[in-house]
């Protein structure tokens, strides 16, 4: 069976549909609460407490490994893979970040932590290491601006149904050795020309607005952010934009058979989201 973790989340939903609609697969989600629109079986299972999903596991299984980030994200996964590893789990393909290691700020540092753990958990594992999501970017636009801090370089984005379908490919293929898959987009793209390619795409205009560390930090704040996790993440955006997150890689079409959708692909199918 392939266990679905995070299996109403933009990359659970578009894996599920991939692996039912391929055919042949015994499919189970799990989700917090009750899901009738999913395309397979589900069973209710939550990360906060790891039992109610180890208790799902079975010897041979194949698990996804995906959930949002929340304080106690941490010994949460590890204690699923724990479970995974005392059921006898086949293999695992988890989710990170690019550039994930402990101590790295948010989310990358989070998820190094937990992909260290399953490094040794004894498991064969995958893990994927995507870019910025491009179904995260109807969140940061608002009223025609996309603010940021990354500067005037390039940043690469993917779309998280390409994330699935990698997933969807290890998940049903032969296990293979233990190993990081960095997944980008086909493009790397400024945020200026972002923002354009959205105001494009939904016919008004959209401008990239770059600001200083601390005036983005201020600025998450007044959405709602609480420090530090503002200026955290106004710094990693800093930090995003120095060039780092520009080059890209070829492992979606190598796993799949199929180039990666552009920005533009995700636009066309998404601009209502805006």
């Amino acid at each position: 069976m392939i266990v679905v973790t995070g299996a109403t989340g933009s990359i659970g939903r578009a894996l599920v549909e991939r692996l039912t609609s391929s055919g042949g697969h015994d499919v189970l989600a799990v989700v917090r609460r009750p899901a009738e629109d999913l395309a397979c079986d589900y069973a209710l299972g939550d990360f906060t407490e790891p039992e109610t999903i180890g208790r799902l596991l079975s010897p041979g299984d194949r698990l996804f490994l995906n959930s949002s980030l929340w304080p106690g994200f941490v010994d949460a996964h590890r204690a699923v893979i724990d479970l995974a590893a005392r059921a006898g789990v086949a293999q695992v393909v988890a989710v990170s970040v690019r550039g994930a290691s402990p101590g790295q700020k948010l989310g990358g540092g989070m998820h190094g932590e937990v992909d260290a753990h399953l490094r040794k958990s004894g498991l064969p594992w995958t893990i994927l290491q995507p870019t910025g999501y491009m179904q995260n970017l109807p969140r940061d636009v608002r009223d025609g601006r996309l603010y940021g801090s990354y500067g005037p370089k390039q940043v690469n984005y993917i779309d998280t149904r390409d994330i699935a379908e990698v997933a969807a490919a290890l998940l049903t293929g032969p296990v293979g050795p233990d190993r990081d898959h960095v997944l980008t987009g086909p493009e790397s793209l400024s945020h200026e020309q972002i923002a354009e390619a959205v105001g494009a795409a939904i016919g008004r205009p959209v401008r990239y607005v770059d600001l200083p560390v601390p005036e983005m930090a201020a600025h998450l704040e007044r959405q709602g952010i609480p420090q530090p996790h503002a200026g955290d993440l106004a710094a990693l955006m800093a930090e995003t934009g120095d060039g780092r997150w520009a080059t890209t890689t070829t492992t979606v079409e190598d796993l799949t058979g199929r180039a990666p959708r552009p920005l533009s692909a995700y636009l066309a199918d998404h601009k209502d989201a805006f």
